[in-house]
């Protein structure tokens, strides 16, 4: 049986919340296992801002009690082919205390309403094998596709781990 359901709000982020971004990129490091890629080289406060004023940057978070617990990073991608968009569900994570009572799948329902209201037709997400409570959360929600997934190096200085 699942824990209570603790209260959480879910909360679109803007250029005035770096206290929140900050916050987030500690549990994204903790619950994705690595700490380094979301904490040795963050940005300064000026590139977060600029980041969180685009249209295109889609940042929620689950607070409880004013501390950010979950959260997810989503981008818009629009379309050529019509006059429509798509929204790709980047990162998602739960602070391991908080998992198991809805609150990714709160998250998610937020970033429906946010796509709905951009005029979006789907948001798409990807998952790892390794990781089926992602997989079992994504296959509630949505059609499950096997596709391949492709890294293509840039030219040029390394730019991350």
């Amino acid at each position: 049986m699942n824990a209570p359901t603790r209260a959480c709000t879910i909360r679109l982020l803007g250029p005035g919340d770096l206290e929140h971004v900050e916050a987030l990129l500690t549990v994204f490091g903790e619950a994705f296992g690595e700490p380094e890629t979301y904490g040795a080289a963050r940005p300064d406060a000026a590139y977060l801002r600029r980041l969180l004023a685009r249209d295109s940057v889609i940042v929620f978070v689950a607070l409880a009690e004013g501390a950010v617990v979950g959260g997810l990073v989503a981008y818009e991608l629009p379309k050529i082919e019509q006059a429509r968009s798509e929204i790709y569900l980047y990162d998602l994570a739960v602070a391991e205390p908080f998992r198991r009572q809805g609150i990714a799948t709160a998250l998610i329902e937020a970033l429906r309403t946010e796509a709905a209201a951009r005029g979006a037709w789907v948001i798409f997400v990807q998952a790892d094998y390794v990781d089926p409570p992602a997989i079992a959360l994504y296959e509630k929600l949505g059609t499950r596709e096997e596709v391949l997934h492709f890294d293509i190096p840039v030219p040029g200085p390394k730019r991350g781990p």
